[in-house]
Order: structure tokens, then sequence, then C-alpha cells
């Protein structure tokens, strides 16, 4: 077969190739225990805090509630990559159609956007009961936070769907072969044998009018708390006020830091080794959900107190 057999029959292929660890292809079975018991302990502590938000009558307010929105996000984000990472490195199985590609892809943007949104809920939350507590029953009531959640899900589902269908009008040639075990956008638009500039400036308005607008208000909130605490008289009413927001600012870092580190490396770090985009993408899909229930079962009386219980009977 000819090179130009070659490039031709890969240009007409249906198909995408994930990639696990590059290099170390024979320890794929060994790197699948730790990465399995990732995703165990983030599907069971995610489906613990929804079980325990759900059961428990105490915690059927406001905090909590965004609390169990996190934690249907990041339960989500960990199915979504689940089969594709596991049929790599069990089975070797890196095949992946378009369509498929491109459904996955949607799933992951729309849930780290979704996620991003919540964040931001749970900042606003910790500002209404900081900055203004004797409205906090009346601010953010049942029907209130459901308005946001759906709004929440709306945008984020609004900005996303339009990426699936801005790449499968293109046709792909080239190797085919995806940095990651699973699809995201800014990787498989490399790959189109077209020019991919809309599709580059609209994944950037997309970030910037999520990920951006996001990060700056729950600044901005941090900022108004900060103010408001420092205005407290009482230098222990003032750490109690501020320790109610350890467990939201952990989980912003969790989340925000590696989606940074990630975007940067795909878009300006082309000289970056293989490597360490790899590690840097499982950070970014595994770290967050898997940590999240850890801290707010550690840093969250009510959480912990039930989950001590359960696990003392």
């Amino acid at each position: 077969m000819t090179p130009g057999s070659l490039d031709n029959s890969s240009s007409m292929s249906s198909t995408f190739l994930l990639s696990g660890v590059p290099g170390l292809e024979h320890m794929h079975i060994w790197i699948s225990i730790p990465l399995c018991f990732m995703y165990l302990i983030s599907i069971l502590g995610n489906v613990t805090i929804l079980f325990i938000i759900k059961t428990e009558p105490s915690l059927h307010e406001p905090m909590y509630l965004f609390l169990s929105m996190l934690a249907l996000t990041d339960l989500g984000l960990s199915l979504c990559t689940l089969p594709t990472v596991l049929s790599i490195f069990w089975v070797g199985a890196r095949d992946i159609s378009h369509d498929a590609c491109f459904a996955q892809l949607f799933f992951i943007h729309c849930l780290s956007f979704l996620e991003s949104s919540v964040l931001l809920s749970m900042a606003f939350d910790r500002f209404v009961a900081i900055c203004r507590p004797l409205h906090y029953a009346s601010i953010l009531t049942n029907t209130v936070i459901g308005r946001i959640g759906l709004a929440s899900l709306g945008r984020s589902v609004t900005l996303i769907f339009p990426l699936p269908f801005m790449l499968k009008r293109f046709s792909y040639c080239g190797s085919l072969v995806l940095s990651h075990s699973y699809c995201l956008h800014q990787e498989v638009m490399k790959l189109a044998c077209a020019d991919i500039k809309a599709n580059s400036i609209y994944g950037m308005f997309v970030i910037v009018s999520t990920v951006g607008v996001d990060s700056l208000l729950i600044l901005l909130s941090y900022a108004l708390i900060l103010r408001t605490v420092l205005s407290i008289a009482s230098r222990a009413e003032r750490v109690k006020a501020l320790n109610t927001c350890v467990s939201h600012i952990c989980a912003v870092l969790l989340f925000y830091t590696p989606m940074i580190g990630l975007s940067v490396i795909h878009r300006f770090g082309k000289k970056a080794p293989h490597l360490v985009q790899v590690v840097m993408g499982f950070v970014y899909l595994l770290v967050p959900p898997v940590m999240n229930p850890i801290v707010y079962s550690v840093k969250t009386k009510q959480i912990r107190d039930r989950v001590t219980r359960a696990l003392c009977y």
C-alpha cells in the first residue's frame, strides 16, 4: 500500500483513536488499578452525599441543595469518561466512532461548565448567608434554588449544543489519534482537514462566558464576604464565618486549577511532553469528583456525623 493510499484511508476513517499513557502501554493493566479506585471513590462518595442530603430532613437547606447539585454533576462527569478509560486500560480498545466521540465531548463540556455554574451558585449562597443573614431564608427559597439550577443547566446546554454539529461538518485526516482517553472539543477540532478558526473562536467565547465570568463573580463574592467578615468585632465570630467557606474554597480550587492548566497546555503548550497532557487530563476530570465528597464530609459537621453513624452501624 502506498503512502498516498494510507493517507486516503486515514481521512476516510469513521473512528478516532483514544490514548492511554504513552510509552507505558505494557503497564496499562497496573495503571488501571488506581484509576478504578478513584472512579470507585468518586461514584460511592457522590452517591453517599446525595443519599444523606435526600434522607436527612435537617439538610434540606440551600447550602446542601447546592451541594447535591455539585455531587450530581461530579457523578455525571465520572460516568461520562468511565467506559472509554476502562476499555483502553483493560482491553486496549482505543477506537471510538465520530458520533460517540461528539456525544461524549458534549456531556463532558456541558457538565464541566455546569459545575462552574454550581460553584458560582454556592458562592452566592455563602455571600447571602454571611452578608445578608437576616434575609437568607427569604432570598434563597426552594423556588429560587430550582430556577438557579435550571438556568445553570440551560446555559451549559445552550452553549455546548452547537459544538458536536460544528465538528460533524468536518472531514478528518492524518493519524486521528487523540491525546486523552476521552474526547475533548479542543483536541478533536485539531484533527480536521479544514479551517478551524470558527471552532477556535467559539470555543474561546464559551470558556470566557462561562468559566471566565463565573470565576470573576466568585472572586467578587469572596471580596464582599471578606469585607463583611473583617467588620465583625468578635474574632471568634470572624473565624466561624470564614470556616463555613473553607469547603467551597477547596472545591473552587480543585475545579478551576486543573481546568485552567489543561486549557493553557492545549492552547499554548505545544512543546509540552505528551505525558504532561495526559496527567493533567486525568487530574482535570478525576480529582474534583474524588475530592469534593471527601472535603465536604470532613469539613461539614452534619454530613460527617451522618457518615460516621452509617459506618458505625
